[in-house]
């Protein structure tokens, strides 16, 4: 699974401008070169059509666009983790960090980090 990811992560990361990346024959490269408001303003319109996908699906309508939204969403958010020097390997390690860990616990435990931050900068 993650040498497919992988795979496009290193495509997106080749149509950076930096590493050469022509926004004239590349989608990626036309969003990067946009800017971050671009590719985020992309993630939120790919995320609610996943969400309209499967209210769709919900009501009966199939759930081939549910996976073809949800690819969309992902690939949109590897060209976001690309814009800011992540991998998807560090979303996989994070979400391996998190296995077994209660998610009402793992969010106590971030607002109290956050709230120990907070009041080291005061």
């Amino acid at each position: 699974m993650s040498n497919t990811l992988n795979r496009l992560a290193e495509i997106i990361e080749s149509r950076k401008l930096a590493n050469g990346g022509d926004p004239e024959k590349s989608y990626v490269a036309r969003l990067f070169s946009k800017g971050d408001d671009a590719i985020l303003k992309k993630i939120g319109e790919e995320a609610t059509e996943a969400v309209m996908a499967a209210k769709d699906a919900r009501a009966g309508h199939g759930t081939d666009a549910v996976l073809y939204e949800c690819a969309d969403l992902w690939f949109h958010s590897l060209i976001m983790l690309a814009q800011f020097g992540l991998t998807p390997q560090q979303v996989l390690d994070e979400l391996a960090r998190r296995e077994g860990i209660s998610g009402i616990e793992e969010k106590a435990a971030r607002k109290l980090e956050q709230r120990e931050q907070a009041e080291r900068k005061d």
